[in-house]
């Protein structure tokens, strides 16, 4: 079983940055691919980024490609989200997963291994 925390969401105006952190817990989660997708109101939750077990590969949507950068620090069973030039459009509830699968430059969600999830706001 793998249990997912995630932290440092906020409100930020637009241009500005955050960080958001996922820290896991529970056995090998040192083999997962982690990442993070994201729901908007009235939307469906969509893949943003995902990085490899070793962390040597790296996934992103084109929404994020440019602006967003993922990494984890598997000493602290950490995953990171640097989000930078956040746009309105941006503003979502973020969930931090261990994806299904992944496919070119994109990932999968699963039914399993979920965050609670952390609310990022972008003001115009």
């Amino acid at each position: 079983q793998v249990q997912l925390v995630e932290s440092g969401g906020g409100l930020v105006q637009a241009g500005g940055s955050l960080r958001l952190s996922c820290t896991a817990s529970g056995r090998t989660v040192g083999r997962f691919v982690l990442g993070w997708f994201r729901q908007a109101p009235g939307k469906e939750r969509e893949f943003v980024a995902a990085i490899s077990w070793n962390g040597d590969g790296a996934y992103y949507a084109d929404s994020a490609k440019g602006r967003f950068a993922i990494s984890r620090d598997d000493v602290k069973n950490t995953v990171y989200l640097q989000m930078n030039s956040l746009t309105p459009e941006d503003t979502a509830v973020y969930y931090c997963h261990a994806p299904h699968h992944c496919s070119g430059s994109k990932c999968y969600a699963g039914d399993d291994y979920w965050g609670q999830g952390t609310q990022v706001t972008v003001s115009s």
